[in-house]
């Protein structure tokens, strides 16, 4: 009985994915858990103005359970599939539904980061990539070190390339995070005219913070500040 219950609620799941609302549930709920990688990994990462010990001794501790490590991997990497798989298929539709003429219009009417999501979700996933070869395989880490952030942040943020890539990442990450934020509030149906500006000044607040968070690391190293 506990097979055919399983077998037929992942149907149900299945039937309500196909619907657009199915998909926009979908990808806050994804977006959710990637929000909160976000600022976990911020917080990770600002460790590093407090020495070399503390964002070393940080990391040797997330590594020291291999299960738990990984068993977080695996629900980031599912979060990701599924939210840029749903960030396409939510595209096309929107595409498909649109005549020429209203979908010239509506650019009027809709903001840069609503209008670059796509765009800014493919530069991402791209900084994505060269950033888990960069500091956490440092298969793109000309000098990396095992379980040594603070070395192989300073040694790789030395480099301007590097350093304004990441910069130039991170500001694309606010502006994807502020209006990925106010869509899931939305989706999600938490909106209401009473507190609707105060949801929006929280997606702008978050996104605003989390670049700062991330921008300073880089900028501090490429300027001297951390060595």
């Amino acid at each position: 009985m506990s097979t055919i219950a399983a077998s037929s609620n992942a149907q149900r799941l299945a039937l309500f994915y196909r619907e657009v609302i199915g998909k926009k549930i979908a990808m806050a709920l994804s977006g959710v858990v990637l929000f909160g990688y976000v600022v976990i990994h911020m917080a990770g990462n600002l460790q590093l103005f407090a020495g070399r010990e503390q964002i070393n001794d940080y990391a040797a501790k997330l590594h020291s359970s291999a299960p738990v490590l990984w068993g977080a991997r695996a629900v980031l990497l599912t979060a990701v599939i599924v939210h840029i798989y749903t960030a396409i298929a939510l595209t096309r539709l929107s595409y498909a539904a649109r005549p020429d003429g209203y979908r010239k219009k509506g650019h009027r009417h809709s903001n840069l980061p609503a209008r670059t999501m796509l765009w800014s979700g493919m530069v991402l996933a791209a900084f994505i990539v060269f950033h888990l070869l960069h500091l956490t395989t440092g298969t793109a880490h000309p000098q990396f070190q095992d379980l040594k952030p603070y070395d192989n942040m300073v040694a790789g943020f030395q480099m301007p390339v590097v350093a304004l890539f990441y910069v130039i990442s991170v500001v694309l990450l606010g502006a994807h995070l502020y209006h990925g934020a106010w869509s899931m509030f939305q989706s999600l149906g938490i909106s209401h005219p009473r507190y609707t500006p105060a949801l929006r000044k929280f997606a702008v607040v978050f996104a605003f913070l989390l670049t700062v968070g991330f921008a300073v690391v880089p900028l501090a190293v490429l300027f001297g500040v951390v060595r």
